[in-house]
C-alpha cells in the first residue's frame, strides 16, 4: 500500500462492538490508501475510538485522548463518548473533530479534511477486512443500539435504539470469515435475544432460500459453517437456544447479564424478572443442556441497596452456581436516570460489597472448575509460552474468561482445536496434558 494518503495513528478503547467499529474504519482507511502509523511520532494524525459505558471507562478514553494530543497535537475522537462533545472539549478543546459512535462517514470527511485524500481501492482489500482479533477467532455484530430503558445505562442515548443488520448480510460476512480460516466466531451487540424486533422478523434470501431474521435461525446457519459459535448477550430470549447449545450446535456458553437479583433493586434498575424465576430458568437450562458455562454481570452499591439486597445477591449467585462473574460498583454515568433515586450507597461500603462478592464468587468458580478435573474436552490453542500452549474450552471467552494450560503443548499451532484431559484447577483456569490421536 503507498503512502500518498498519509499515516494515521489508531486507539481503540471499549468492548467488542467497539473493536467491530473500529475493524469498519481500519478497513476503510486501508482502502482509501491510508497507512496505519506504529507510534504518534511517525502519526499524520491519531484517531482515538472512545468507551464511554462507566465512569472508569470515561477517564481512560479521557486519558487516552490527552496523551495523543500530547503526543501528536492532530487527533479525531470516535465512539461511545463522541456521543458528548461537550466533555471532551472540556479537557482538549482543540481535538480536530468529535463524531459519535457508528459515525464512519464523518470520521472520513475529518480524515480528509487533513490528509489528502487518495483514490480508493477497495477491491484490492481481501473480503473480510481488516481483523483486530487474532486470526482464528473473530467478532460478528449483528444489530447496533437497544430498545431496553434500564435505569443504569445511557446506551440508547448514545447509540440509539434497535437496528438489526439484514441476515443475509450477517450470514455472508460469517461466511466470509469462515473462508478466511476463523475457527470461533463470538456474535455480539448491545441486546442479541432482541435480534429482528425491529424488522418484525422479516424474512431475506440468503443463498437463493428464505431465512427469518431470528437469532434461533441465525444460529441455526451459524451452527453449519463449521466454526465454534459463542453468542454474547441473547439474555432474556434464552429458552430456544439452548437445544442449539445441548446438541452442540452453537457453543453451552451463556452471557446473561443479570446485574442483581433482590426484586427492589432489579425493579430500581428496569431490569426483567426475579431472582426466585431467575433460579428456575437457570435449572431448567441446566437440566437441558447439562454443560452449560453461565457468565453473568452484577452491579453492587446501587442506590436504595440494602444489606438485605445485597445478601440476596450474595445467596443467588450460589445458589445459580454462576460459573463466572463480572462485578462493579454502580457509578452515577452522566444522563442515567438511576442518578435521581434516592438511598446512594457510600462509596466505601460499595467498595466492601464488591470485595465480599467477588470473593464468594471465587470460591463458587473454583468448584465448578473442579468439577471439570479428569474430563476430556476439545480446546482452541491462543497462543505458545515456552512448553506451554495457552488454550480456552467452549466455556472461555477471549479475555474475559479463564484459560486451558497444556503443560506439553509448546509444539501445538495456533489456531487450532485439540483434544485435552483437565488435570487440575484453581479459581480462575485449568491445566491439561494432549490426548495422542
Amino acid at each position: 500500500m503507498n503512502n500518498q494518503g498519509g499515516k494515521i495513528g489508531f486507539v481503540s478503547l471499549g468492548c467488542p462492538k467497539a473493536t467491530v467499529d473500529s475493524e469498519r474504519i481500519l478497513t476503510r482507511l486501508r482502502a482509501e490508501g491510508y497507512q496505519l502509523a506504529p507510534d504518534y511520532d511517525e502519526a499524520n494524525l491519531v484517531i482515538v475510538n472512545t468507551c464511554g459505558f462507566i465512569d472508569s471507562a470515561v477517564q481512560e478514553s479521557l486519558d487516552a485522548i490527552s496523551e495523543a494530543m500530547d503526543e501528536n497535537g492532530k487527533v479525531i475522537v470516535t465512539g461511545c463518548l463522541g456521543a458528548d462533545e461537550g466533555r471532551i472539549r472540556e479537557v482538549q478543546p482543540d481535538v480536530l473533530a468529535v463524531t459519535g459512535p457508528q459515525a464512519f462517514e464523518e470520521v472520513m470527511e475529518a480524515v480528509h479534511g487533513q490528509l489528502p485524500e487518495h483514490n480508493p481501492h477497495i477491491d484490492l482489500l481481501p473480503p473480510q477486512g481488516i481483523k483486530l482479533t487474532p486470526r482464528h477467532y473473530a467478532y460478528l455484530k449483528i444489530s447496533e443500539g437497544c430498545n431496553q430503558s434500564c435505569s443504569f445505562c445511557i446506551i440508547p442515548s448514545m447509540r440509539g435504539k434497535l437496528v438489526s443488520r439484514p441476515i443475509n448480510e450477517v450470514l455472508d460476512e460469517a461466511e466470509r470469515l469462515a473462508g478466511a480460516g476463523v475457527k470461533e466466531l463470538l456474535v455480539v451487540s448491545q441486546d442479541s435475544g432482541a435480534y429482528g424486533v425491529d424488522t418484525k422478523y422479516q424474512t431475506s434470501f440468503w443463498q437463493g432460500r428464505p431465512v427469518k431474521s431470528r437469532l434461533t435461525e441465525m444460529a441455526k446457519i451459524l451452527g453449519d459453517m463449521g466454526m465454534w459459535i459463542r453468542l454474547h448477550y441473547p439474555y432474556p430470549h434464552i429458552d430456544e437456544l439452548l437445544t442449539l447449545m445441548a446438541d452442540g450446535t452453537i457453543l453451552p456458553y451463556l452471557d446473561a447479564p443479570l446485574q442483581h437479583a433482590s426484586p427492589p433493586i432489579l425493579k430500581a434498575m428496569r431490569r426483567p424478572a426475579n431472582s426466585e424465576n431467575a433460579l428456575r430458568r437457570i435449572e431448567q437450562w441446566r437440566r437441558d443442556c447439562p454443560d452449560l458455562t453461565l457468565r453473568s454481570t452484577f452491579i453492587v452499591g446501587f442506590p436504595g441497596e440494602t444489606e438485605e439486597d445485597f445478601e440476596t445477591l450474595l445467596d443467588f449467585i450460589e445458589e445459580a452456581g454462576i460459573d463466572r462473574a463480572g462485578a462493579f460498583t454502580y457509578s452515577a454515568v452522566e444522563g442515567a436516570t438511576a442518578n435521581e433515586l434516592p438511598g446512594a450507597v457510600p462509596e466505601e461500603l460499595k467498595l466492601e460489597r464488591l470485595e465480599r462478592l467477588m470473593e464468594r464468587q471465587e470460591e463458587i468458580s473454583a468448584d465448578r472448575l473442579a468439577a471439570k478435573v479428569g474430563r476430556k474436552m476439545r480446546v482452541l490453542v491462543d497462543d505458545i509460552e515456552g512448553d506451554l500452549a495457552i488454550a480456552r474450552s467452549g466455556g472461555d471467552a477471549p479475555e474475559v474468561d479463564g484459560v486451558v494450560i497444556i503443560n506439553d503443548g509448546g509444539e501445538l499451532p495456533v489456531g487450532e482445536f485439540v483434544e485435552v484431559e483437565i488435570d487440575a484447577s484453581d479459581a480462575h483456569d485449568l491445566w491439561a496434558h494432549r490426548i495422542e490421536r
